[in-house]
């Protein structure tokens, strides 16, 4: 769920810890520390104007764990408003330079249209980055409209549904030698109390209990292939990363029926110009049904990726199919010098087929304008407010904390 953090981080005393930096190495993830200011300082100068700001340093080397506790408000085209409280909690298990970050964060959402979200995730790097630990658990109640298959689609031919959902994603990953990770996981998902609440015709009716089944369930495992050269995975301002997942479930696993999916992630970050610290990134991501019939509502669709990020400029669940193509690129750029407020413009292309093979005979664009406001100069964290454009009069605003990749 995009989230607008309304909470303060604690006086700039205990920041959310960073990866420490060796005397040889040089951090270049982020702009110079000793110039940048957030919300923090803002709120701290505001509140206690004569009381001088904590110190600019970055470098922990401890273990210690730094816990968050922050109440929030955020806005999707498909949620509405929403009202939320959201803890994180974060450490090294390593104080080497090269020790990436462990977290753990939850939040309970209930927003303007009655929807329920809870997810719970944890990202655990053990010593030495030798293993990492990846959990995505979540409870959805989730009033969604739906709009068929394809891009042949009516944008105003949306049936509203009901469901509930739970999401166990376990994988754990095994370095290979570098930033190069490979590993075995296993993918639950279970949908049930699937109805529709729109006043609908009996034919009509009759045509989606023939898409729709009261329950769906798939389960089976996963391969995973991982590289990521990223120094900083909540705000990247260089490096690469590329995701492999094939996944394969199966109906002795309590799978609904046997099919196989495989999603192809790559990003790129550079900073341009060279010299600056501005970052032209580029997202690509193929999701792709290999062989059966997932269940409709686990069909590669707008918005729907783990991060619920894909498609600004359309509603969740806008297009919908066997197969999603997508694109997107982002450049991000300072407007103050202080890191304060950053601006972003971003293009984006999807295009959903029922066959791998068939032809890119429709895309459907979007772009659009945001403004990046740092809520916390240590870790990089952005609150991002962007305002979205697609086809057909689509458009509205998208509220997130962090960058939408």
């Amino acid at each position: 769920m995009p989230v607008m953090l309304l909470g303060l981080k604690n006086n700039g005393q205990t920041p959310l810890p960073q990866r420490p930096v060796s005397q040889n190495a040089v951090d270049t993830s982020s702009p110079a520390k000793t110039k940048e200011k957030d919300m923090g300082d803002v709120l701290l100068h505001l509140f206690y104007p004569h009381k001088p700001l904590p110190a600019d340093s970055t470098e922990v080397k401890d273990t210690k764990k730094h816990f968050s506790l922050v109440p929030a408000v955020g806005y999707t085209l498909q949620t509405g408003f929403a009202g939320l409280v959201s803890g994180n909690m974060a450490w090294y298990n390593d104080i080497a330079g090269d020790a990436k970050i462990s977290s753990i964060s939850t939040n309970v959402t209930y927003s303007q249209y009655r929807q329920i979200m809870i997810p719970f995730q944890i990202n655990l790097w053990t010593k030495g980055n030798r293993y990492n630990i990846i959990t995505d658990f979540r409870f959805i109640k989730y009033p969604s409209v739906i709009y068929g298959l394809g891009g042949d689609s009516d944008p105003n031919q949306g049936y509203t549904i009901d469901f509930s959902g739970i999401k166990v994603h376990q994988t754990v990953m095994r370095a290979l030698g570098g930033d190069f990770y490979v590993g075995l996981g296993y993918y639950f998902d279970k949908i049930w109390h699937i109805r529709a609440t729109d006043s609908l015709s009996d034919d009509l009716k009759e045509q989606l209990k023939q898409t729709l089944h009261r329950k769906e369930t798939a389960s089976g495992f996963a391969l995973r292939f991982l590289y990521d050269s990223r120094l900083n995975q909540i705000n990247p301002q260089q490096g690469i990363y590329f995701n492999i997942v094939y996944r394969n479930n199966l109906k002795g696993l309590g799978s609904y029926s046997n099919w196989q999916s495989l999603l192809i992630d790559s990003r790129t970050y550079l900073h341009f110009p060279r010299q600056s610290h501005n970052v032209l990134s580029f997202w690509l991501m193929d999701w792709l049904t290999l062989d059966g019939s997932p269940p409709y509502l686990l069909l590669p669709s707008t918005g729907w990726d783990d991060n619920y990020n894909s498609g600004r400029g359309y509603i969740q669940g806008r297009y919908r199919g066997n197969n999603m193509q997508y694109f997107e690129s982002e450049y991000r750029f300072g407007i103050t010098r202080n890191g304060l407020i950053g601006g972003v413009a971003f293009v984006n292309l999807q295009h959903f087929s029922n066959e791998i093979s068939d032809a890119f005979s429709t895309y459907f664009p979007g772009y659009g304008l945001g403004l990046r406001i740092k809520l916390n100069k240590h870790s990089g964290a952005n609150l991002c407010i962007d305002y979205g454009f697609g086809q057909n009069g689509s458009r509205g605003f998208f509220v997130n904390l962090g960058e939408i990749f």
